[in-house]
């Protein structure tokens, strides 16, 4: 059997600006390049130690702690594989997506893998001032996502109940993309009329109508070499939408009042709380224009499938209502939250909180400072089991809240409860 030849393959690797690592059946990294050790790397030698070692801190294969194994898929497979997974760097826990590539030998048998890691800039795992937040299985989904579509030019259609975080999602898509560097323009489609519709989006030209004392440029051309938002786009009149598609379809329009011809270049998000396709089944949505601005549909998940997030989400969103404060959660106050259904998500989230810190006199938020309307009959209703849980979930709710109050830094949270970082993070997966 014919073995690629390591320093060869490892000289190509340096030359190569992403973290790379070189693994065997085994998980045992054999080799690491130049950007790997600088982003990754510790005090001990990568080569000879297990990439979940390194990566996650585990003492076994992701797979085995219930994450998407990329290695394991590709050794069934035979083909590349990606994930998103939330890796150990220097600068603490990060989303990292990951794509494996198996080497084979002469005689087509794998028999080596290339690990490719790229940091994700645009989420955090820990709380932070601004952009996505998140760690649950159902945010790092969404993510994984968003790291796929954003360096295409693909149309991309945001679904989820309002409060979800549609237009930092979108935003997300706009900064990961080719076109960062270009503006980035949010419509709102909510209650437009037709004239007003037309005039903002494609812009007038003077004395179009009474009161166009000048020619104004479009949405559309301000968005020119960047990204264009629709949001709500569900709340497009059946009218409207006929405008719409025909400037996707042809990529040109003409501002209000003029005859000159213009390009559009721009990036299309899309996002509604509608569904569509039942819309389109009914005859409110034009099934031609769903076609078009649903290449890529994500769907956003409700706080209810990402309620292990709710500490971290509490934690970030007290810092960015009061920078000035330093606002912790009482861990009643927090299983409170844990308990609450939450229909306007993440909104009706940072609502409470708003007002709670308004409430709370000292630094510490209690659940009398809670709105009552927002912990009534549901809350109560459910409060009782609450009491009494499975040791091992009391332990990680209690750990879960306690990383929210230590800003996310598990280091500080473990010698502050006398473990190893290790066995804090291990405790944390459940």
């Amino acid at each position: 059997m014919s073995i690629p030849h390591i320093p060869e393959l490892l000289s190509y690797l340096d030359s190569q600006p992403e973290p790379r690592i070189v693994m065997d059946k085994n998980y045992t990294i054999i080799a690491a390049n130049q950007a790997y050790r600088a982003e990754y790397g510790d005090e001990q030698s990568l080569v000879g130690r297990h990439c979940y070692e390194v990566s996650h801190h585990y003492t076994r294969p992701c797979d085995q702690v219930g994450e998407a194994c990329p290695l394991k898929h590709a050794a069934a497979s035979g083909r590349p594989q990606r994930v998103l997974h939330l890796h150990q760097t220097p600068r603490g826990e990060e989303h990292v997506d990951v794509e494996l590539t198996p080497i084979r030998d002469a005689d087509g048998q794998v028999i080596y893998f290339v690990e490719m890691m790229h940091t994700v800039r645009d989420a955090s795992a820990h709380p932070s001032s601004r952009g996505l937040v998140g760690r649950s299985t159902a945010f790092n989904h969404m993510l994984g996502l968003v790291e796929r579509v954003a360096p295409s030019e693909a149309a991309v259609l945001l679904l989820g109940e309002s409060g979800t975080g549609k237009e930092l999602v979108a935003q997300a898509v706009h900064d990961a993309s080719r076109r960062a560097d270009g503006p980035y323009v949010a419509v709102d489609c909510s209650g437009v009329t037709e004239t007003l519709f037309e005039s903002e989006l494609f812009g007038y030209e003077k004395g179009a109508f009474t009161g166009a004392t000048q020619r104004k440029p479009g949405l559309v051309e301000s968005a020119s070499g960047g990204t264009l938002f629709l949001d709500e786009v569900g709340d497009i009149p059946l009218g409207l939408q006929v405008k719409l598609l025909r400037l996707l379809e042809t990529g040109t329009y003409r501002r209000v009042g003029g005859i000159e011809v213009l390009r559009a270049d721009f990036r299309l998000v899309s996002a509604t709380h509608r569904d569509l396709k039942k819309m389109v089944e009914q005859e409110s949505f034009r099934k031609d224009l769903y076609y078009r601005i649903s290449t890529f549909p994500i769907h956003l998940p409700a706080l209810s499938e990402r309620r292990e997030d709710i500490p971290l989400l509490a934690a970030t969103l007290l810092t960015r209502i009061n920078p000035g404060r330093k606002l912790k959660l009482h861990p009643d106050t927090l299983a409170q939250l844990d308990a609450c259904e939450f229909p306007g998500n993440i909104r009706e989230l940072r609502n409470m909180l708003e007002r709670a810190s308004l409430m709370a006199d000292g630094d510490t938020l209690l659940p009398e400072h809670l709105d009552p309307e927002c912990t009534g009959f549901q809350l109560r209703e459910r409060a009782m089991p609450m009491d009494i849980v499975p040791l091992d979930q009391a332990e990680q709710r209690y750990l879960q809240w306690a990383l929210a109050q230590h800003g996310g830094d598990r280091r500080a949270l473990a010698d502050k409860l006398g473990v190893s970082e290790r066995t804090l993070y291990r405790k944390l997966q459940g």
